[in-house]
């Protein structure tokens, strides 16, 4: 049982509680694909989702999960609430917390912000990226996408390439798939690599062939394209031409190997039109898996919570 009140992060998640929310999000994807979205299982239950930051897909996606459960969904944007006038994060998850809401889906440009949010509030708090830090449901859904296509997680070599020191899809996949026992393996340029990743688990790559020579996953991470007038690399052309994934490079992967993007992509920086469009692409399916992890993600912390064994 995913004994917890939120869902923070996957540094400190067991392989039993990775499983249960893979196993049950697989199940929600099945359902959702045989046209079963009237679920109730948040019958009555409230869903505020709380973003300092801009979304697409993470945040339509915890909007479907809550609506196909039945839950009633409230959607806050940071810049046209009382946050604009100067409202602290404290300070707003007690006016939630009043209106007796029972989960709060936040993402924020600041790491650990849903840390303090969750020891501040009774409602459940599932974090949907902060900063750096991580973001647990995307890489759990890129889990479920893998997990699906070869039947297990243990064993699989990870390719992971892009802007891994900005990205906090990378840290959650790399807690997670090394929990699950995958290989994990990064490269990016050297300003784009955070030191310690090796530490955590990660084998640190000198070049993208050895990344992704033998690999069963080949993961592409959005260049933040704001970072590059940073100076982390000389300009997009010259980072495609060295970092990126193309066909030629993707041929060194395994034959049976899965192309897969947290989005969104930018065509022809880290991964090329050939590769998105790729017969082995699964990036549209990860959309799918999203709606069906956040839904079993949002149906277990319930469960614990109506069960009281919400215990962490």
């Amino acid at each position: 049982m995913l004994n917890r009140k939120d869902l923070l992060g996957l540094i400190d998640a067991s392989k039993e509680e990775i499983t249960e929310i893979l196993d049950l999000a697989e199940e929600f994807k099945q359902r959702i694909k045989r046209g079963e979205k009237k679920l109730d299982r948040l019958s009555g239950k409230t869903v505020t989702v709380l973003f300092y930051e801009n979304s697409t897909r993470t945040r339509t996606s915890f909007e479907q999960a809550a609506k196909y459960l039945g839950a009633t969904t409230i959607n806050i944007a940071a810049g046209t609430s009382s946050v604009a006038k100067g409202e602290t994060l404290v300070d707003t998850g007690k006016t939630l917390d009043a209106q007796k809401n029972d989960f709060i889906v936040m993402r924020h440009p600041m790491g650990g912000a849903p840390y303090l949010l969750a020891k501040t509030v009774k409602a459940g708090v599932l974090n949907a990226g902060d900063g750096m830090n991580e973001h647990p449901t995307q890489a759990l859904l890129d889990m479920l996408t893998m997990r699906e296509t070869f039947g297990r997680l243990e064993g699989l070599k990870v390719a992971i390439l892009g802007d891994i020191k900005h990205s906090r899809v990378a840290k959650s996949n790399l807690f997670g798939l090394k929990t699950m026992g995958a290989e994990v393996r990064m490269f990016a340029p050297e300003t784009l690599i955070p030191k310690g990743m090796d530490k955590l688990g990660a084998k640190i790559c000198s070049s993208r062939e050895e990344a992704v020579k033998g690999a069963d996953v080949v993961m592409g991470l959005r260049i933040q394209l704001e970072r590059q007038q940073a100076g982390n690399f000389p300009s997009l052309g010259e980072y495609a031409a060295n970092y990126g994934v193309d066909e030629k490079v993707f041929a060194l992967a395994k034959p049976n190997a899965i192309i897969l993007h947290p989005g969104p992509v930018n065509r022809g920086v880290e991964l090329t039109s050939g590769i998105i469009d790729h017969e082995r692409s699964r990036i549209e399916d990860q959309v799918l898996s999203g709606v069906a992890v956040r839904m079993a993600a949002l149906t277990l912390l319930n469960e614990a919570r109506n069960n009281g064994e919400a215990t962490k």
